[in-house]
């Protein structure tokens, strides 16, 4: 199973590595986009736990520092089209 893996991703590269570059663009921006979002949405979590009076404050900041985080992979996936 390994060596047929091994020869699919050769088939792949050999293919057209310029085909490639936007379709790896989106991806990579999309998944650092998850990752932002992942990681606010736990501090933000964590801060609430800690102080549970600044609610509101944190929900405010989160949204936006979440909002920030997918318009950078909105900007990834037009960028690779």
């Amino acid at each position: 199973m390994t060596m047929e893996l091994i020869s699919m991703a050769a088939d792949v590269a050999s293919a057209a590595p310029s085909g490639i570059t936007g379709s790896l663009t989106m991806g990579l921006g999309g998944a650092g986009a998850a990752i932002g979002v992942g990681l606010v949405g736990s501090k933000a979590v964590e801060a609430v736990g800690r102080n549970p009076g600044a609610f509101g404050n944190i929900l405010t900041l989160g949204i936006i520092a979440m909002a920030l985080a997918e318009g950078l992979g909105i900007i990834a996936y037009l960028g690779g089209l």
